[in-house]
C-alpha cells in the first residue's frame, strides 16, 4: 500500500480524525508479521541518511505532533534511533521561555532547522502555537489565526531552500491515551513522564481534535505535507512512518559526491604499500 497517499491530508482537502481508525494496521495481523520490514526500513533509513549527509546539498525536516502519550518519543527511538547521530539532531519544543517569548513565535524554531545534509526532528514545533496557545486561550483569535498563513509561508521559505518537510499526527483514540497513562503511573521508569497535567488536560481533548484538524487542513501543502498515522498499534506507527521517509527520500534524488582525487593514482599507491608491507614481514 502507498502509505504517503493512503494518510496524506489532501492540500486544500478537509481531514476530520474521527473518520481515521486509530487501529488500522493494513494487512498486518501483529507486530510479528511487521517486525521483518520495519527493520529492512530502518536499515533503508540510514542508508539514504548516508546520501543526504556525502551529497550535502538537501536536508529533512521530520515534524512530530500528538496528543500526550501520542507516541513521539517512541516513534524518534525505534525509526529514527538507526540513524548516525552525526547529521541528525532532534529538537524538542517545550513552553516558551522568556527569551523565546520576547522573539516572534518562529524565532526560537528557525534557529534549529536543518543544515545542508542533516536531518532534523522537532518533537512537538511551531504548530504548538496554533494548538495549546488556542486552546487555553494564551493569545487572542486575531493573533493565533494569523499564525496559518506565517508557517505556510516559513515552510515554503525552508522548502525554497532545499529543506524537504515531511509532517506527522499520529493519531491515538481518547481510549488508547489512558491506558498509556496507566502503564506510566505502573512503571517505574516511566512514571517521570506522568503528571497531573496529563490527566487535567483530557477535558479539553475535543477542543484539540479540533485546533489539529485546523492546522492540518490550513498547511498541508504540497512542499510540507501533513500525514495522520494510525498510531493505536506503535508498531504499526513505525512501519508507517518509515515506509513514507523512505519513499521521501527517495524523491529526494540524493547522489553520493564524485571523487575529488585521482582514486587510481591512489589505487597503485595503495597496492605499492601494500607490497611493501607484505614484504617487510617477511624479514
Amino acid at each position: 500500500m502507498d502509505y504517503r497517499k493512503k494518510f496524506l491530508v489532501k492540500p486544500g482537502g478537509k481531514v476530520k480524525l474521527d473518520k481515521v481508525d486509530p487501529d488500522f494496521t493494513d494487512c498486518f495481523e501483529s507486530k510479528e508479521d511487521a517486525l521483518e520490514l520495519l527493520e529492512k526500513n530502518t536499515a533503508k533509513l540510514a542508508e539514504l541518511q548516508y546520501k543526504l549527509y556525502s551529497e550535502n546539498k538537501q536536508s529533512l525536516l521530520i515534524v512530530l505532533q500528538a496528543m500526550d502519550a501520542g507516541g513521539k518519543d517512541g516513534t524518534i527511538k525505534h525509526v529514527m534511533g538507526p540513524m548516525n547521530p552525526q547529521s541528525c539532531r532532534v529538537h524538542s519544543y517545550k513552553q516558551p521561555s522568556p527569551e523565546e517569548l520576547d522573539h516572534d513565535f518562529l524565532w526560537r524554531i528557525h534557529r534549529f532547522a536543518p543544515r545542508n545534509g542533516e536531518v532534523v526532528i522537532y518533537n512537538r514545533s511551531h504548530y504548538e502555537d496554533v494548538l495549546v496557545v488556542r486552546v487555553h486561550n494564551l493569545v487572542s483569535r486575531e493573533i493565533w489565526s494569523r499564525r496559518y498563513e506565517f508557517i505556510n509561508d516559513f515552510e515554503k521559505m525552508l522548502s525554497f531552500h532545499k529543506v524537504k518537510i515531511v509532517k506527522f499526527f499520529l493519531h491515538i483514540s481518547r481510549d488508547e491515551q489512558l491506558k498509556r497513562f496507566r502503564k506510566r503511573l505502573e512503571r517505574p521508569d516511566k512514571q517521570w513522564k506522568i503528571s497531573e497535567c496529563d490527566y487535567k488536560e483530557r477535558q479539553y481533548w475535543h477542543d484539540y481534535i479540533e485546533a489539529f484538524e485546523d492546522a492540518m487542513n490550513k498547511c498541508s501543502t504540497n512542499h510540507a505535507p501533513w500525514y495522520v498515522i494510525p498510531a493505536n498499534h506503535k508498531w504499526f506507527r513505525n512501519l508507517a512512518v518509515s515506509q513514507i521517509l523512505i519513499d521521501t527520500m527517495e524523491d529526494m534524488n540524493m547522489k553520493l559526491p564524485e571523487p575529488e582525487v585521482d582514486i587510481e593514482h591512489i589505487r597503485l599507491l595503495a597496492i605499492a604499500e601494500e607490497e611493501k608491507a607484505r614484504n617487510s614481514g617477511k624479514h
